[in-house]
């Protein structure tokens, strides 16, 4: 293993190139997956500047190396779906390492349990994100977990019901109206949390919702001017935000 990293950083390999060789030789053996293998293949792909970057963002983990999500989506194609794989790198409480169980995670194979487990984890919007869009959104409780999480205190348990909701509305083609609207209720009742990380998913459920269909839209709009008349800054931030993306001329027209 170290021959074969010294010889890709002495011969000067960089980027896209580098970080494709690397995964490949490392990852080789995808039947022999080993979570040390994994960590040193972050560290070659590491990059401390990042970091301050990230923070900038709001991605704020205690434990990072700084991988770049392109790069993780490549070790993540090169390990295959591997359910026990991803239970053992959520476990190392760093964050490539849990962003690569949500990327790796069979779907199929995750338990209400597991979810109520990994979101208690979330800390920072970044993972709360990916591991809604890479596996919880594809799991038979998402819609339950949507309204359910909704409810919750905790700032970014309640950011992913309103994720959810977000991606459910782009992703589940075959659903119908009734499916969206039942998050109505819970999209103007959340509307008043001044947290920032919680009104901005608030608000991005309304908006993704609103643009699925003319039908959703009108009654997207509807919520929104309900919302707008709340006192509280929060809520009059979310419905002018959503008023002004649903009732432009560019969504008006494509619906």
């Amino acid at each position: 293993m170290e021959l074969v990293k010294k010889h890709i950083l002495k011969k000067g390999y960089n980027g896209v190139y580098q970080t494709t060789l690397w995964i490949a030789l490392i990852m080789r053996d995808v039947m022999k997956l080993n979570v040390d293998d994994i960590l040193e293949t972050l560290m070659v792909l590491s990059r401390s500047e990042a970091l301050e970057s990230m923070a900038r963002y709001g991605i704020t983990p205690q434990n990072s190396y700084g991988v770049a999500i392109p790069d993780l989506r490549k070790i993540a194609k090169t390990i295959g779906t591997n359910h026990e794989f991803a239970r053992q790198l959520w476990s190392y409480s760093i964050r490539e390492t849990r962003i690569l169980a949500s990327m790796i995670d069979d779907p199929g194979m995750v338990t209400e349990e597991q979810m109520e487990n990994w979101v208690r984890d979330f800390d920072y919007w970044e993972i709360c994100d990916q591991c809604c869009m890479n596996l919880f959104e594809k799991t038979r409780f998402a819609y339950q977990k949507a309204i359910e999480w909704s409810s919750r205190e905790g700032e970014f348990v309640k950011r992913a019901g309103f994720v959810l909701m977000a991606r459910l509305t782009v992703s589940d083609k075959k659903a119908d109206d009734e499916q969206f609207e039942r998050f109505f209720p819970l999209i103007k009742r959340e509307a008043t949390d001044p947290r920032n990380f919680v009104k901005k998913a608030v608000n991005w459920a309304l908006r993704q919702i609103g643009k699925r269909n003319l039908n959703l839209n009108r009654k997207a709009i509807e919520i929104a001017r309900e919302i707008q008349e709340l006192d509280s800054k929060s809520a009059r931030w979310v419905a002018s935000n959503a008023l002004r993306e649903l009732t432009s001329e560019s969504v008006q027209k494509r619906l």
